[in-house]
């Protein structure tokens, strides 16, 4: 038997089978808790091989990801709740959103409305913000 390893603060009655699931009733974590956290030095893991490949493809930071994450409470629309694992038999519950932002666009010589996808959930200590997926559309 695989043990399984929950690393987010998480523990509803929508226990991780080791399988990706949708969780009933998100979202999971207050946004103002998750912004708070965001602020802090230390305050964002990017916790998944995919996610940390799709920041540095937007040539991002962590600062950067901080931002979209305070983007959420003014213009990001919850998706919903679930299950990820980072590929390392470790699990966190997450909630996903998707927020849109103006931005300059230099080869289309504008600014344009784009959107992301981000998803993320608070570590057991409650210290950090695992953000589990960070993307445009794909």
């Amino acid at each position: 038997m695989v043990s399984i390893l929950v690393v987010s603060e998480y523990s509803g009655p929508s226990a991780c089978t080791g399988v990706s699931a949708k969780i009933a009733g998100g979202p999971l974590y207050e946004l103002a808790r998750v912004r708070g956290l965001c602020q802090q030095g230390n305050g964002i893991v990017l916790w998944t091989r995919r996610c940390i490949n799709k920041v540095a493809d937007l040539g991002w930071t962590t600062r950067d990801v901080a931002e979209l994450i305070d983007d959420l409470a003014s213009h990001g629309t919850y998706i919903d709740s679930e299950w990820c694992d980072n590929g390392r038999n470790a699990w966190a519950a997450a909630d996903a959103y998707k927020v849109a932002r103006k931005e300059w666009i230099a080869y289309a010589h504008k600014d344009m409305l784009i959107e992301y996808f981000i998803k993320f959930a608070i570590g057991k200590q409650g210290n950090v913000v695992l953000t589990v997926s960070c993307h445009a559309p794909t």
